[in-house]
């Protein structure tokens, strides 16, 4: 068994913030797959499914995107699941918008969720990482990523929705370069560095 969380905001306000992005993810998961209906536990909204014949928990934490590893955390221990069986999806600001990225382990670089996990998991969990861009200077970082998509967006988001979606196999059995590589085969984004781009240096 394996555990899947999208990271976001909960309600209204901020469901179609770049932000939330990682719940997002866990939406399209759950209708490809066909997981069960959702319900509350864990201090997160859950459904449970099967993908080729792993089971996954898919989660998206309640606590707000800054605890998320309160949620995430007791429902690992509850499954007694290791940080390597744990993959969470969020935003990435140092990523092009639409470019996908998988890692193990390392820092949080400035992610309030990702610290939050680190400290209740240890660094060894699985992040998939979603481009949204930078914009360019530190102090737009905030209304950046708490912003709404915009509409001429709409095309890559979806491309990479779908595509983390439909090559997920490739990661529930351990493979993530594989599954990074799927993911960008299906979903193809231009490569730049998104805060040069913001500044207009490229």
């Amino acid at each position: 068994m394996i555990i899947i969380a999208g990271l976001g905001n909960p309600g209204a306000k901020y469901e179609k913030n770049r932000h939330n992005i990682g719940f997002m993810a866990a939406d399209e998961i759950s209708r490809r797959w066909r997981f069960g209906p959702e319900r509350a536990k864990f201090q997160s909204i859950i459904a449970e499914g099967d993908v080729d014949g792993t089971k996954v928990l898919l989660m998206k934490p309640q606590t707000y995107m800054n605890e998320s590893g309160r949620a995430v955390g007791e429902a690992a221990r509850f499954y007694k699941i290791k940080p390597s069986e744990v993959i969470v999806f969020h935003d990435e600001i140092d990523l092009a918008p639409g470019r996908f990225r998988m890692k193990t382990g390392g820092g949080a670089a400035g992610q309030n969720g990702i610290r939050s996990l680190i400290s209740h998991l240890g660094a060894e969990f699985r992040r998939a990482r979603m481009g949204i861009g930078h914009p360019g200077e530190k102090e737009l970082v905030m209304p950046h990523v708490l912003g709404d998509f915009h509409k001429a967006e709409q095309p890559w988001l979806n491309a990479l929705l779908q595509a983390c979606a439909d090559a997920l196999p490739f990661a529930v059995a351990g493979d993530d370069e594989r599954y990074q590589g799927e993911v960008m085969r299906l979903a193809p984004a231009p490569k730049f560095s998104p805060r040069q781009a913001a500044r207009g240096e490229i």
